[in-house]
This record gives C-alpha cells, structure tokens and sequence, in this order.
C-alpha cells in the first residue's frame, strides 16, 4: 500500500492516561515452544496448545487493565503473517474471555500484510498495520500476540477510538518489559523534539497523518536513536522499496 493509502487508513489518538500493556511471558519462551511455528501460521488447534500451556505455567491472574466497573470486550489482532494468519491472538482472547468471563469481539480485521516479525525498526515504522470492520460504541481490551514498538496496538487503539469504541488497556502474550509502556510521555516527547527540530515532524505528520505525540514511546526512543534526522525518511523510503 503507498503512502497516499496509508493517511486514508491509519488513524492514531491520543493517549491520554493509557495503562501499561499487560505482558504474560518473555519472548523466548513463547517462540521456542514446539507449537509455536505452527500457531503463528494460522493452526488454532497449535495456538490453543501454546497459549493453555504459557497460562497454565505462568498463572495468569484473573485481571487485565479495566477503568472503573467496565466489562470491556476482549478485540484480538487479526493479522496475515508470512507463513499465515496468527492464530495466536484470538487464542489469547478465548482463554482469556474463559478466565475473567469476559466477551469476545469481532468483525475488526488487519487489512494489509506487515510481515513484523523479526523485522527492524525501519520496516515497523513503513509498513504500519491498518485495520477495517465495524466497530460498536463499547469498551475494549486489545489482545495480541506480541509487543515491539507497539505500533499495531497502537494503531488499531486509534481505529477503534476513531469509530466509537473505547480502548482501555491491552494484553499480549509475550513481549520485553520495556514495550509494555506503549504511553508517549512528555519527557521522551521533548526529548525526541529537541534532538531533531521540528522539521522532520512536519514531514512526519504530512507523511503518516499525526503527529510525535501519538508515538509509541518505543517509537520514540528509536527515532531519537537516529543522528541525522534527515536520513530517516530516507532510511523509510528504503525499508518500504525493500517490503514492497
């Protein structure tokens, strides 16, 4: 998809006092499971394994982040990966909706292929994940498999929120502890403004259709990583010639 098509769909809001992602296992563990090639290439009957055994080893406690009395629909990502569709979300969001008795959503898609996993910042940043369906005017928990930068959680927080639905937190199986804050706050917003001006967030902002503040803080930190902040669209351009 070209980037004309990426500001029709990509939809980021605000963050405001978002809770921490709540991160059941470290990655190695989930990816060195014998279940775990097969799960992500769409074989649910893998993906329930996988996901029942990482519960049962870990105990999950029965409790995600919920504002106040809401009993907020569980939404997983429904994403083509390389091998296949994930499968390891929605198994996520069943075991889950068994445990805290909470609903299942549906008819909210991914409707492009990112290809993520095992891709650098460069390739995250390009092909961000866009999503379609209807969205009812409740409350949510996004469910996903992993947590990088955490841009397709926060991508799909801003579909739902841009049609009705509110995001209240969001769980993942795996992830490093550090991506669990997806939440921009002011001193790393100031601090990626101050490395690299304000000309590189009007591109930005022209390019994908917001602005650094509705950065992941991830997101962030990799672009504040960057010295020259005239190679990184560039380094954008390439990574999405090198995608396509």
């Amino acid at each position: 998809m070209d980037l004309e098509g990426i500001r029709t769909h990509l939809r980021r809001t605000a963050w405001g006092d978002f809770p921490e992602v709540v991160v059941y296992a470290e990655p190695v563990l989930v990816r060195s499971h014998a279940s775990y090639g097969a799960a992500k290439g769409g074989d649910a009957i893998a993906a329930e394994a996988l996901v029942d055994e990482v519960i049962t080893m870990l105990g999950v406690p029965p409790s995600v982040p919920v504002l106040g009395t809401a009993r907020p629909y569980l939404l997983a990502v429904h994403a083509v990966e390389t091998v296949g569709m994930n499968a390891i979300p929605r198994a996520l969001a069943r075991s889950l909706s068994k445990i805290l008795g909470l609903p299942l959503a549906s008819g909210v898609i991914q409707i492009n292929r990112v290809t993520h996993t095992g891709a650098d910042g460069y390739h995250r940043l390009a092909f961000p994940a866009l999503f379609d369906g209807n969205v009812e005017a409740e409350d949510y928990v996004l469910i996903d498999d992993f947590v990088g930068q955490g841009g397709t959680l926060a991508n799909l927080k801003g579909f739902v929120e841009s049609n009705g639905g509110r995001v209240v937190g969001a769980a993942v199986l795996s992830g490093k502890a550090y991506s669990a804050k997806l939440r921009l706050d002011q001193n790393g917003l100031d601090e990626l403004r101050r490395k690299h001006g304000t000309r590189l967030e009007e591109w930005w902002t022209a390019t994908f259709g917001y602005g650094f503040e509705r950065l992941t803080a991830s997101e962030a930190r990799y672009l504040t990583r960057v010295d020259n902040a005239d190679s990184i669209p560039e380094r954008l351009a390439l990574a999405g010639r090198a995608g396509d």
